[in-house]
């Protein structure tokens, strides 16, 4: 029988594994479009803008490749802690 940490562990899993790759196709867009716009803006100004854009950019590929190796970085974890 399961107990409640179990449970709780269980739920939070299936919710981040549902909302991840959500998450990354809006940073990826997000970053998109914000680089564009850092083109609109003084020189000053645009390296900063340019930067953050292609940090979400790059946060976005980082979640969606956590997200897609999910269930093989698991299964590899689990394995580490059998008996030999």
């Amino acid at each position: 029988m399961a107990i409640g940490a179990e449970i709780l562990a269980t739920n939070i899993q299936s919710f981040l594994g549902g909302i991840a790759p959500v998450i990354s196709l809006i940073l990826i867009l997000l970053g998109g479009i914000m680089y564009g716009l850092s083109n609109t803006q003084p020189a000053e100004v645009r390296g900063k803008w340019q930067v953050a854009a292609i940090s979400m950019v790059v946060g976005g590929v980082i979640v969606g490749a956590i997200a897609g190796a999910a269930g093989f970085i698991q299964q590899q974890s689990s394995g580490l802690l059998k008996p030999v």
